[in-house]
């Protein structure tokens, strides 16, 4: 089982915005303390900007792709999750965000982040089984979660793991382990942005399910993929007629779990 790859273009989309005025559920990293931080599986680094921001100290981005550490001001170390390049105890704290969702094997991560922490760990993990849609075109949020739960089907990884972080927590030793709720609230509205204009043109041409074909596909059939695109597409249209007049509104929530124990 191979780890999910995404594009940065993919990791600034869904993450922008995610932290502009929500930080209070990073209350429990205590980030005004801390003197080295870690953050594997940094993608574009949308977190470890944030965590610069809040932290005293040296916030060091790790990612096993260094296409993406590319987007990252340095400290950005090149390295795998699983086998993170760093001593023992080398952090007082370590997080990821919606990195274990993306893993084989998220334990193994887990006992990985734990090694390398001499005091707390942090995972923001979302369960992507239970994000919503509304939208003020009709058709659109029963396409978006038939879409979803096809994906979800056909992915090998748990996107959805969410809340039971915690369980990897607790079997690597943590202690102290909490978990939080958190939800990112995504909207579109008038003026639409540049990225909402392109999205929609991804819907009415297919493109954005296009994406996630090969996951579709396994979770039921080749024949399902093309009835769906072929809805996916009619509802593309109907967005971008109702952004013609103004009138396209869509609201989609993602709750995102922060867990966080002690080493």
């Amino acid at each position: 089982m191979a780890v999910r790859q995404f594009s940065a273009e993919y990791l600034e989309a869904t993450r922008e915005g995610m932290w502009a005025d929500s930080r209070e559920a990073l209350a429990d990293l205590a980030l005004q303390t801390r003197e080295r931080v870690l953050d594997v599986g940094c993608g574009t680094g949308e977190l470890t900007r944030v965590l610069r921001e809040e932290t005293p100290g040296t916030v060091v981005g790790c990612d096993a792709d260094i296409g993406l550490l590319a987007h990252l001001e340095p400290p950005a170390v090149l390295g795998d999750a699983t086998r993170l390049p760093f001593e023992d105890d080398s952090f007082d704290l370590v997080v990821c965000q919606a990195l274990l969702i993306n893993l084989p094997d998220p334990a193994a991560a887990v006992e990985e982040l734990a090694r390398v922490s001499s005091d707390r760990v942090a995972a923001i993990e979302p369960d992507n089984g239970a994000v919503t849609v509304e939208s003020t075109v009709a058709a659109e949020p029963s396409l978006a979660r038939r879409a979803r739960e096809q994906y979800l089907d056909g992915v090998d990884t748990d996107v959805t793991l969410g809340a039971a972080v915690s369980e990897h927590f607790e079997s690597a030793g943590l202690e102290g382990v909490r978990t939080s709720r958190y939800d990112h609230e995504r909207t579109v509205e008038p003026p639409y942005s540049e990225q909402a204009l392109e999205d929609a043109r991804r819907k009415a041409t297919g493109d954005g399910l296009a994406d996630d074909r090969a996951e579709i596909v396994a979770g039921d059939s080749p024949e399902a993929y093309e009835r769906l695109r072929e809805e996916w597409r009619a509802m593309g249209r109907d967005v971008i007629e109702q952004m013609g007049e103004r009138a396209y509104r869509r609201r989609e929530v993602v709750p995102f779990y922060v867990t966080v124990g002690r080493v």
